[in-house]
């Protein structure tokens, strides 16, 4: 189907690297679901990383999984993210040589 996941990679701090079917591509962020039921257990690292793709849906070993709707709605363009994490990573260098100076 169109909104089958064809690539999936574990990305730091909870993220996903998604690409589907249909041409789209980006992040998804797991930490809003965290706390919630059976995705408390993906807060082991070892074990978010074990994500795969099963019939086209994001799964891990014990069955966890992502409603492709729920994806897609937060799935954000790989620009978008890629411009986020180069944004964040220049502000902390700025407060580390900031701070360094002061």
């Amino acid at each position: 189907m169109y909104w089958d996941v064809k690539i999936i990679k574990p990305l730091p701090d909870y993220r996903l690297y998604v690409e589907v079917e249909d041409g789209r591509k980006g992040v998804f962020d797991m930490k809003p679901y965290l706390d919630f039921g059976v995705f408390r257990e993906l807060k082991n690292e070892h074990y978010f990383n074990q994500v795969g793709i099963q019939f086209g849906a994001v799964t891990w070993p014990n069955e966890q999984d992502i409603a492709p709707e729920t994806l897609l709605a937060g799935l954000q363009s790989a620009e978008s993210g890629a411009l986020k994490l180069k944004a964040a990573e220049t502000l902390a260098d700025y407060r580390i040589n900031g701070s360094d100076s002061h």
